[in-house]
């Protein structure tokens, strides 16, 4: 039963939190010890909020989840876990984050609201109307981006709010591609709104303009300051690195992965569960843990 409890709080889908740490990173906070403790306590959070609405979500689709050929394996569908301890749980959840979030700041606690808010109204009616389904999904993003910064007090660079908005439209509509491709219209209301030739325009648009308001991202934002563990050697060695916009070399392993995800989409047509793409996937996950390390190492090693 444990075991079930677990699959069915989707703890795979958590890693969509990690948005909240974003804030925090890109404002060299990462090691500051109290800032990290209320990042984490935001992540937390919203991984408990997110649980408690996959489970109200899954018993809401619960014949429809019986007839998918993938979540049909889900604890709740395939009956291991009963409707009424779903709610149960659900409840318990919901009431702990909850507390949590105010325990943490006001703003923060309104923000949490919000969240849990939407996500049962997605469950409810949101998910079966085309396009708007899409725009909420990425929604959800955003809300976390902006849930960290309401948890800590450091604001993100304008340009990546705007990479965060393009790049979870350009998911979500691959992972409606896929669905379309895989399962067919039936399977889901909002899918009759949809169609490739459509689905094909989103995600070209949106994987265009996310390369282009990252790229925007490293030309605008301020130079790195080089006040790491080398700053010393660079300043003495390679003063004209002061000079330079270090940012751009971060969109390297952006392009590989953006590319490789179109690839994932068109040719492999797996973009169903993106956490699972990236999380399995290794030329991407490759291209996210080097993006990451590079921005790593430019605010905090250099």
């Amino acid at each position: 039963m444990i075991k079930n409890i677990i699959e069915a709080l989707r703890p795979s889908q958590w890693i969509k939190n990690l948005a909240l740490l974003a804030s925090i990173i890109l404002n060299g906070k990462l090691f500051d010890i109290n800032i990290l403790q209320k990042a984490l306590t935001g992540f937390v959070v919203f991984c408990i909020l997110s649980s408690a609405s996959y489970l109200i979500n899954d018993i809401i689709d619960l014949p429809k989840d019986q007839l998918h050929p993938h979540k049909k394996n889900r604890p709740i569908a395939r009956g291991d876990i009963s409707v009424r301890l779903g709610f149960l749980i659900s409840f318990i959840l919901l009431v702990t984050g909850l507390y949590l979030a105010f325990q943490l700041n006001i703003n923060f606690f309104m923000i949490s609201i919000l969240f849990i808010s939407l996500q049962f109204m997605y469950s409810l009616f949101i998910k079966r109307k085309a396009i708007l389904d899409i725009v909420v999904i990425a929604l959800f993003f955003i809300i976390r981006a902006y849930a960290g910064e309401m948890a800590t007090g450091f604001h993100l660079p304008v340009w990546i709010m705007l990479t965060v908005i393009f790049l979870s439209i350009f998911i979500a509509a691959g992972k409606r591609r896929s669905e379309l491709v895989n399962v067919g219209k039936n399977i889901r209301q909002s899918m009759s709104g949809y169609g490739k030739t459509l689905l094909n325009f989103y995600i070209t648009m949106f994987g265009v303009c996310t390369l282009m308001s990252y790229a925007m991202f490293t030309f605008f934002e301020e130079k790195i300051t080089f006040d790491g563990i080398f700053h010393k050697y660079i300043i003495q060695y390679l003063p004209q690195a002061l000079d330079r916009k270090w940012y751009m070399v971060t969109l390297i392993p952006v392009i590989f992965g953006i590319m490789r995800y179109g690839q994932v989409i068109f040719e492999m047509e797996e973009g169903e569960r993106p956490e699972r793409v990236i999380a399995t996937d290794i030329p991407l996950l490759l291209s996210v843990l080097t993006w990451g390390l590079m921005l790593i190492t430019l605010i905090y090693v250099l």
